[in-house]
């Protein structure tokens, strides 16, 4: 389990005054950059916590870390990694489902990375193919109850307007069979 950013950050300030009101040797330089180092790993575990949060059940394991260790001997949290399961569902809906919550714990933290906005790039082609299938599901539906309206002229309204959802669907589908990043881990946050 992570130690919580708040913890991390006050005991490194704890231990950063203690130092220098100690003199234990710690020049300005090297405290600057425990300093740097105790920020940025406050930032990093909240921008990992915040892919978690919004995961939810999608996670595939909790938040994993890069460490680097600063002059005072303590390691600190440079960069993260939350592990997502991005496979779609068994459903078109569960499929759309899936897709815009990986998209908002892709998302989720105030500053995406480029990986994070990549998996959201990701989820959303996986939702337009959703959409695209529920359409197809609608459109056959609608096609199969046009024929037994008793005009004509509405009958070729229906099929004209299922050949361009068709049509559409075709075109979604090809965007959303597009090469899309490899990976189901949002973020390197580096």
């Amino acid at each position: 389990m992570a130690i919580s950013s708040v913890s991390s950050a006050s005991s490194a300030s704890a231990w950063s005054a203690a130092s220098r009101a100690s003199g234990s040797g710690l020049s300005a330089e090297e405290q600057r950059i425990v300093d740097k180092l105790a920020q940025r790993d406050k930032e990093v575990r909240a921008h990992e916590q915040a892919h978690l949060s919004a995961a939810g059940g999608l996670a595939t394991s909790g938040a994993s870390y890069t460490y680097e260790t600063g002059p005072d001997g303590r390691r600190y949290a440079v960069g993260g990694e939350v592990g997502i399961d991005v496979s779609p569902g068994r459903t078109p809906e569960d499929t759309l489902a899936r897709a815009q919550q990986i998209q908002a714990a892709a998302l989720a933290p105030a500053d995406p990375s480029g990986a994070d906005r990549q998996i959201a790039a990701q989820a959303a082609r996986m939702a337009a193919t959703a959409r695209i299938e529920l359409a197809r599901q609608d459109s056959g539906s609608a096609t199969v109850a046009a024929p037994a309206a008793a005009d004509a002229d509405s009958a070729e309204s229906a099929a004209s307007t299922s050949a361009a959802a068709s049509s559409r669907a075709d075109a979604y589908q090809r965007i959303g069979s597009m090469q899309s990043p490899a990976g189901g881990g949002i973020d390197t946050y580096a």
